[in-house]
């Protein structure tokens, strides 16, 4: 009936079989399929790039993304998973100008834009088979058939049709603005993407020493980028903060900012002598206009041939006392707050570093790149006697997201989209979202908002979705919104049009103002946008699919890792805000890095970067998927660590398989079917009850946390009930399935644990979906043909309140404490659970059932059990002062205090500090209350008796063993170290032996006393004193013997 299960926890091939039987059988389909007429829940698959390796951590977002949809599933809703791929922008061209060996814009330019196009069509599908193999194997259900692809012309004119809206409101703009911009790939970044490639650099910085005009006096300014000095035309102070001219001790005369003087001057000082004289003081406003010399010639006639006045100094109150001098260089071409000062003064506009970062002919640094020019230019400096220092400065310095080359920040001219016009719309439309964690979307993300700056949307390459742009030498723009609007206005778009460069860019539209050709701007847009229209250019919505874009919009689920705060988090809210007015998504669970087991970012230079392959080939799928809902909060770091995966699969895993594998065993044996049986007629036992109220209070535990995306949380309440149902439901009830025949409490006991691993298996089933196929196929499908296909067809558990008894969990709960504490007390007397003693006495709030007693009993091999309100007979207390709390509290009255707790009744005292939580004395000075923390408590111990005393409850076990007890104990401990071996010998349960025993008369006698106890318990049909081939040297309390068994 059943198969035979293999207890070997190695599951990666089992989990390669259900992958195989969900393809043949069509399973994510039907899932679909069968829910049709469900409720829709939304997901939104955040699109990956087919041209990079999956690493471990797309193994995490893998699984938080397909186990909330399974769950919805499950629950009736129709949740459609449609996956995508985001196939534009740098790191496609990156890869491709690797591939061909080519070197930056120019070299694209001379192979060819439209070869090199192609070729990045085929760059973004080099990994795509193994995404898909990945995804399967990882367990990640899509629809991988039908997938949105951001370079499709379909996707691509949804794009146009969001543009041209955000254009006709007056939010795209075309701007001469500072842009972070890197030299290698030739054009500027947004924000966002500039927020993902910081590092943290070491550079020198320059403090330089600026002429006075007409005086022997120098400004102190301070630059963190040396490069950008040649390009210097103004000064700029704070208007409110105090500066002083001092005379320094190395013969200068300067002015900079009081509050920095020690700092920057302080070295100056000799013995004897001070490091500066204030000769007077200014406040900023002071210093405004006051003129020097130009730091370099070239500056000098570059402002003179645009007639316009620089080289003074300037005011604004950016300028802080952190660090520095009190006094910064202004370059306009190189800082947004250069660029306004620049823009208030109308400073001359001196731009000395090209396209392609290098520093232009004009300065005596002509085609050197600006980071290896800032050398070079401190050494001129320093040779002129214009650098006073050049102190090392370390500071976080943004880096291309894709090439990793640093950006410098850089007038040009660029597209924007007003992002800060929808600001307040952008905060109040994220409050409409639950972020999981709330902080984060109040925090991180609510902040990015909050100092939201205007989004840089073009971008000067290639391969990218065309800026959909056009523009007359008259002056006229216009943007297109569709391929039929571009059709009818151009007289040369060929009918099959793709819109990419370089065929978009043959294109020209009539201009309607002047009748002329208008041509298209050569940017192509930031694929932040692309990803970020993936809700409605997924559907090509508004050109068809509206219904079902409507029914889809906005999405009730995403989750992705922190960094897409600022990416796709950020550009699905900005498109949808600028678009629809509204949040694109409900829920959103922010998903934490993964680490190496040390906490250390993981990279290839650093070697500790794990194969997400090789783990999955290890471990399997459902181990990492667990380990990463259970090893901490999802917004957390997760330290990858294979001890801590292995350890998670034994404890949750393990303990589901083997109670599985034992109820397959027994249940096989007898041919027990539950489709014959109903548990509502068995004659259930209270340990049956039990485990039924703990189930239906894990189905709702469970139930609400995952509907609430509390995934650690749910996870933890059905490892905890694994662990109830294996380690103490089975255990304490294994010869309830060892009786001949099928009595009426076998019955209870096949059909309690049958509905318990069927329930969990269905409630695990969207966290570890390949272990609980694996149970439900064998457990439920081999014996009931009309079940569902799968167990990812199954509804969802529902929570049955009438079996839930509240006080029967307590009392368990209370006899597993007394247990424990029983266990600590044997271990305390160093007396092994398999040696009987005669009784243990308990104090406690109330007395337990005949039931419960007989429980504790049996757990702690105890031949009784006595409840007692009086445990003095066993344990004494003693009291003394803690004097490092009772000391600054009391002081001179310690000694009495030490007095009065030594004539205190032990056992009353301790009552009263449970009870109470404090202890109250009399002493000279009145009544005091000492808490726990402020007394030492010490027991003592009776004569024959070992006590423990915890949470109110105290516990006293004889520790007296006479010579029948002794007897007993050498017997379990055969029967135990015969079963260690049955089990290492690999045999079957009905196994029956011939056991055999050596080396030891006293172990023998015992054996041959006990002969009947032992073959009972052992399946032994014969026991002989004599040596065996299949044997094992003990020791068995002191005494050696060797055992041995053969199967008969």
């Amino acid at each position: 009936m059943y198969k035979k299960v293999d207890t070997n926890l190695n599951f990666v091939q089992r989990e390669k079989e259900v992958v195989d039987f969900w393809k043949e059988k069509g399973i994510f389909e039907k899932s679909i399929d069968t829910r049709k007429k469900g409720e829709s829940y939304v997901f939104y698959d955040g699109p990956p790039t087919a041209n990079g390796k999956p690493h471990i951590g797309h193994v995490l977002t893998r699984a938080i993304k397909d186990m909330i949809p399974r769950y919805r599933t499950m629950k009736g809703y129709k949740v459609p998973r449609k996956a995508g791929w985001d196939t534009h922008g740098l790191p496609v061209e990156l890869e491709v100008e690797k591939l061909l060996g080519l070197d930056g814009k120019e070299q694209i330019e001379e192979y060819g834009v439209e070869p090199f196009i192609e070729k990045c069509k085929e760059s973004v599908w080099k990994y795509k088979g193994m995404w898909e193999d990945f995804s399967g194997t990882v367990g990640f259900w899509a629809d991988m058939e039908n997938p949105y692809v951001t370079y499709h012309n379909d996707f691509i004119e949804s794009e146009w049709w969001a543009l041209k809206q955000i254009y006709d409101k007056g939010l795209l703009y075309k701007g001469f603005k500072i842009v972070p911009y890197c030299p290698r790939c030739g054009t500027p970044l947004s924000s966002h993407e500039v927020a993902q490639g910081y590092k943290l650099v070491k550079e020198r910085s320059a403090v330089v020493r600026f002429k006075i005009k007409d005086k022997d006096e120098y400004f102190l300014a301070w630059t963190t980028t040396p490069w950008t000095l040649p390009s210097n035309v103004a000064l700029c102070v704070n208007p409110e903060e105090e500066y002083a001219k001092v005379k320094a001790a190395d013969g200068y005369t300067y002015i900079m900012a009081t509050a920095l003087l020690d700092t920057v001057l302080g070295k100056l000082a000799e013995e004897g002598k001070e490091a500066y004289e204030v000769l007077e003081r200014y406040k900023g406003t002071d210093l405004e206009y006051m003129e020097y010399e130009p730091l370099f010639a070239c500056a000098g006639e570059c402002a003179a041939k645009q007639g316009k006045k620089g080289f003074f100094v300037t005011c604004d109150d950016y300028v802080t006392m952190s660090d520095g001098t009190g006094i910064v260089h202004i370059a306009p071409a190189f800082g947004e707050d250069d660029s306004k000062v620049g823009k208030k003064y109308d400073l001359p506009f001196v731009q000395f570093v090209d396209g392609k970062g290098d520093m232009t002919e004009e300065t005596p640094y002509a085609g050197i790149f600006v980071k290896d020019a800032d050398p070079k230019v401190l050494a001129d400096l320093d040779k002129e006697g214009k650098l006073f220092d050049a102190p090392k400065f370390e500071h976080d310095y943004p880096h291309c997201w894709r090439c990793n080359s640093p950006l410098i920040y850089y007038a040009r001219e660029s597209w924007f989209i007003k992002m800060t016009d929808v600001k307040d719309r952008l905060i109040a439309n994220n409050e409409t979202i639950n972020w999981v964690p709330e902080s984060i979307g109040s925090g991180r993300f609510g902040d990015w908002l909050k100092n939201v700056q205007d989004w840089g949307i073009s971008r000067n390459r290639y391969w990218g979705t065309p800026l959909n742009i056009w523009e007359c030498k008259c002056g006229k723009r216009h943007a297109v919104g569709s391929i039929e609007e571009l059709k009818k206005m151009s007289p040369n778009c060929p009918e099959d049009i793709e819109l990419h460069r370089p065929f978009i860019d043959n294109v020209t539209i009539t201009c309607p103002d002047c009748g002329e050709q208008m041509k298209r701007v050569p940017e192509v847009i930031d694929c932040w946008f692309d990803s970020g229209s993936m809700p409605f250019a997924q559907h090509h919505y508004p050109f068809e699919n509206k219904e079902l874009f409507e029914e889809q919009f906005p999405a009730d689920f995403i989750s992705e890792a922190v960094d897409q705060t600022r990416g796709w988090f950020y550009s699905l809210l900005a498109i949808s805000t600028l678009i629809f007015d509204k949040a694109p998504f409900k829920n959103v669970i922010v998903l934490g890095l993964v680490q190496d087991k040390d906490g250390q970012k993981m990279s290839k230079s650093k070697g500790n970067a794990v194969d997400p392959f090789k783990a999955l080939e290890e471990f399997g799928a459902d181990a990492i998927r667990w380990y990463f809902y259970t090893n901490s909060a999802p917004w957390l770091p997760n330290k990858f660590h294979d001890k801590v995966v292995t350890e998670g699969q034994r404890k949750f895993m393990g303990t589901l398989w083997n109670t599985y594998a034992f109820y397959v065993l027994y249940a096989d044996i007898d041919n027990f079917d539950p489709t014959k049986y109903s548990l509502a007629d068995a004659k259930l036992t209270v340990m049956d009850k039990w485990l039924l109220s703990k189930m239906n209070n894990m189905v709702k535990a469970v139930d609400d946390n995952l509907g609430n995306y509390r995934i650690p949380e749910a996870a933890k309440a059905m490892q905890d009930f694994v662990d109830d149902m294996s380690n103490w439901y089975v255990r304490r009830g294994r010869e309830r399935y060892w009786v001949q025949g099928m009595t009426d409490d076998k019955i209870a006991a096949y059909m309690t644990l049958w509905t318990a691993l069927v329930t969990v298996s269905k409630c695990a089933a969207p966290m570890v979906p390949f272990i609980t196929e694996n149970i439900y196929q064998n457990i439920v499908k081999s014996v009931d043909e009309s079940a569902p296909e799968s167990i990812h067809l199954c509804d969802f558990p529902v929570a049955d309140e009438k079996a839930i008894d509240l006080k029967l969990e307590s009392d368990m709960d209370e006899v597993r404490d007394i247990v424990v504490l029983g266990r600590s007390a044997r271990n305390g007397a160093n007396l092994k659970n398999r040696q009987p003693l005669s009784v243990m006495y308990v104090s406690a709030d109330h007395e337990l059932d005949s039931f419960y007693v007989d429980i504790i009993r049996e757990e702690l091999n105890m031949k009784e059990v006595q409840f007692s309100d009086d445990v003095s007979a066993y344990i004494d207390y003693k009291f003394k002062p803690q004097l490092k709390t009772v000391g600054p509290k009391f002081g001179r009255y310690l000694n009495e205090i030490r007095n009065a707790l030594t004539e205190l009744d032990g056992h009353k005292a301790m009552a009263e500090l449970d009870s109470t939580g404090e202890l109250k004395l009399n002493i000279s000075t009145g009544e005091i209350a000492l808490s726990k923390e402020d007394v030492l408590i010490e027991s003592e111990q009776k004569d024959g008796y070992f006590t423990l005393t915890e949470g109110g409850v105290t516990v006293a076990i004889s520790t007296e063993l006479t010579p029948e007890l002794i007897e007993e104990g050498y017997v379990r401990e055969v029967i135990s170290k015969v079963q260690t071996m049955r089990k290492e010998s690999g045999f079957e349960v009905m196994d029956h032996i011939v056991l055999s025993i050596n080396g030891n008369d006293k172990i023998a006698e015992l054996v041959n006393k006990n002969r009947e106890e032992i073959c009972t318990d052992v399946l032994a049909d014969e026991i002989k004193i004599c040596t065996a081939t299949n044997s094992k040297e003990w020791d068995i309390n002191g005494e050696k013997v060797t055992i041995g068994v053969t199967k008969v």
